[in-house]
């Protein structure tokens, strides 16, 4: 059963249903109106002082007679799923702290408290033999250590290691770019991963429940899986490559950066011997982590 103590919850997913305002608009709401209960009961011709354009209140002109707070904190309790606002205590601190925090997280899952030491680990889709070895290896050990592993529930190295942490009896968080509910996890391969996460962690995104998906959802994603962390992990990944995005949005949340050394003709390898030019710290065991982060194994 879901306890939503911020009376203020139910209009933050009001407005997010809405769509189009994003992080920025949301601060622009609070600024102007002081709390969203105060924005949703507002005249429309208000929002264009609050600094909205006109497409987004457009949307909420359209949109907004349709939408009942009460009734969709009702559909989330119904699917088990939680709501933390920017305004909650138990946001987790340091996904604040980036340029544009998403202003809702809905989390789906036993982990009810985020804020925990973690690390993020993210690589390529098209994984190879050598890092079908690593990702384990290295995920097990860093699980051992107390460390929540933090991924984004795609193809290959992120499957690879919510896997492992869980085999190791350890708690992982997903990070989608769809909604946390159960038919729209993606892909739908990991549908049955997803389940065994929310068992032992933890679903997140900051997408409303039904949120289909969409290719512009992933890089907001990225920049969440790379917030919820001190550092990250780069495990395989060619030129051209999501986890890199990931990996450049923990740069400039001044994010501890990590990569896996590789075969120098290997394409996997590109991205993260590139990393380790540019000053990332080499890893070639957990260890090497857990001193930069300063714990110990």
């Amino acid at each position: 059963m879901n306890k939503f103590i911020n009376p203020q919850s139910k209009y933050f997913n009001a407005f997010n249903l809405i769509g189009l305002i994003g992080p920025i608009g949301f601060k622009k709401l609070l600024a102007h109106f002081k709390s969203l209960e105060n924005a949703w009961s507002a005249g429309i011709n208000e929002f264009s002082q609050a600094g909205l354009n006109k497409s987004t209140i457009e949307q909420i002109r359209k949109q907004r007679p349709q939408i009942n707070p009460d009734w969709e904190m009702e559909k989330l309790a119904k699917h088990q799923i939680n709501l933390i606002t920017i305004q909650d205590k138990n946001y987790p601190k340091l996904l604040k702290e980036i340029y544009a925090p998403p202003a809702v997280l809905y989390i789906r899952g036993a982990l009810q408290k985020i804020d925990q030491p973690s690390l993020s680990i993210v690589g390529t889709r098209r994984l190879s033999s050598y890092g079908r070895q690593i990702t384990p290896l290295i995920t097990t050990d860093l699980v051992k250590a107390g460390l929540v592993i933090i991924s984004g529930l795609a193809k290959g190295i992120d499957a690879l290691a919510h896997q492992a942490a869980l085999k190791a009896k350890g708690q992982t968080i997903a990070v989608l770019g769809s909604g946390v509910d159960k038919s729209s996890i993606y892909p739908a391969v990991n549908k049955s991963l997803a389940e065994q996460i929310s068992q032992n962690g933890a679903l997140i995104s900051e997408f409303p429940m039904g949120t289909a998906p969409l290719a512009q959802n992933f890089p907001q994603r990225n920049r969440i899986v790379a917030g919820l962390s001190p550092g990250i992990l780069v495990i395989e990944a060619p030129v051209r490559s999501g986890a890199l995005i990931t990996a450049k949005d923990a740069l400039e949340q001044n994010r501890e950066i990590f990569a896996i050394p590789g075969h120098i003709l290997s394409q996997n390898s590109i991205g993260p011997n590139n990393l380790i030019k540019m000053g990332a710290k080499l890893v070639s065991q957990a260890n090497d982590i857990l001193q930069e982060l300063n714990l110990n194994i």
